[in-house]
């Protein structure tokens, strides 16, 4: 048989002939002598090596959140007290290591910018901080749970002393609520030694005026009420010259380092409108009164309606 039946030969009226198309391709299989007919295959799209990596590593993302849901509905439905141990774990990790990562970015700004600590922001500083207390506990478990057996007598020591030996990360709502409410009692210690060196400083107020306002706010908050925008206001000037400014106040008088209101058992519109006034207020004021901003805070927060305590310090 001669090759040329195998292919068409359309002619069209006043052109050339068309090029002959192949009614069936000839290829050569590995391990065959003998050719094997067939219609043409089309070619297989590959991805790139890059993007096969990516896919393989979206697909397993996706099973093993898949399975990550199945498993926490399991144990959540079979073991509802052991679900509530392992979730806080869980999260708790997941925010040690946002800490981890965001103290980082603060190192890497300082050392960048040559930026030194106490030039911080207050947030950053007190991350800082913060995070440094987290890993002097983590580096004291990690050493006691060095010899043999230790470990068992450690897991005993944090379900006894979750407060001391635990980082917050990994306490439960509970636990958070509980133990806030005592380092707040603390911190409000310092609140009447304040309040003690305000009254000490009335009689040295040069202005008749600013020392009977001064002497009425004082009553006003001995007596439970809070003050309000329009008590401070007037003593504005008191706080930017002696014996009020902040170059002359006493090492008691500054043993408070950290401030602000106590909202654990305050209801968020209370939240809301505390905050909104503290925004005005602080909007008021003059750089050079940094120390009316500072005594405003505990003012405020001292006998705020709602609290079961007095605000923070």
């Amino acid at each position: 048989m001669a090759l040329s039946r195998l292919y068409q030969r359309p002619v069209s009226l006043g052109c050339t002939p068309a090029s002959p198309e192949p009614l069936f391709s000839l290829r050569l299989q590995p391990g065959r002598r003998s050719p094997a007919w067939g219609p043409p295959r089309p070619r297989r799209l590959h991805l790139s090596p890059r993007e096969d990596v990516k896919s393989l590593v979206s697909s397993f993302v996706a099973k093993t959140k898949v399975m990550n849901e199945k498993y926490n509905r399991f144990l959540e439905r079979r073991f509802p007290r052991f679900y509530v141990m392992y979730s806080v774990f869980v999260k708790g990790f997941q925010m040690l290591l946002a800490d981890a990562k965001k103290a980082r970015r603060i190192k890497t700004f300082m050392s960048q910018k040559k930026v030194m600590f106490h030039q911080l922001s207050y947030r950053d500083m007190e991350h800082l901080r913060q995070f440094r207390q987290d890993m002097v506990k983590c580096l004291f478990l990690g050493i006691i749970s060095i010899p043999p057996f230790a470990n068992y007598l450690v897991f005993l020591l944090m379900y006894f002393y979750p407060r001391q030996l635990l980082i917050h990360h990994f306490w439960t709502s509970k636990q958070q609520q509980e133990f806030l409410d005592i380092y707040h009692a603390r911190r409000k210690q310092s609140h009447p030694k304040i309040l003690s060196c305000l009254e000490k400083a009335i009689p040295l107020i040069p202005n008749p005026v600013h020392q009977w306002h001064f002497t009425q706010l004082y009553i006003k908050v001995q007596n439970g009420d809070p003050p309000c925008i329009n008590d401070l206001l007037p003593l504005r000037t008191c706080f930017s010259v002696y014996p009020l400014a902040v170059s002359h106040l006493s090492t008691a008088h500054l043993a408070c380092y950290l401030r602000g209101l106590d909202s654990t058992h305050l209801a968020e519109d209370w939240c809301r409108f505390w905050l909104a006034q503290w925004l005005y207020f602080s909007c008021s004021l003059k750089n050079t009164e940094m120390s009316l901003l500072l005594h405003a805070v505990v003012l405020f927060s001292t006998n705020y309606p709602g609290t079961r305590h007095l605000g923070s310090c």
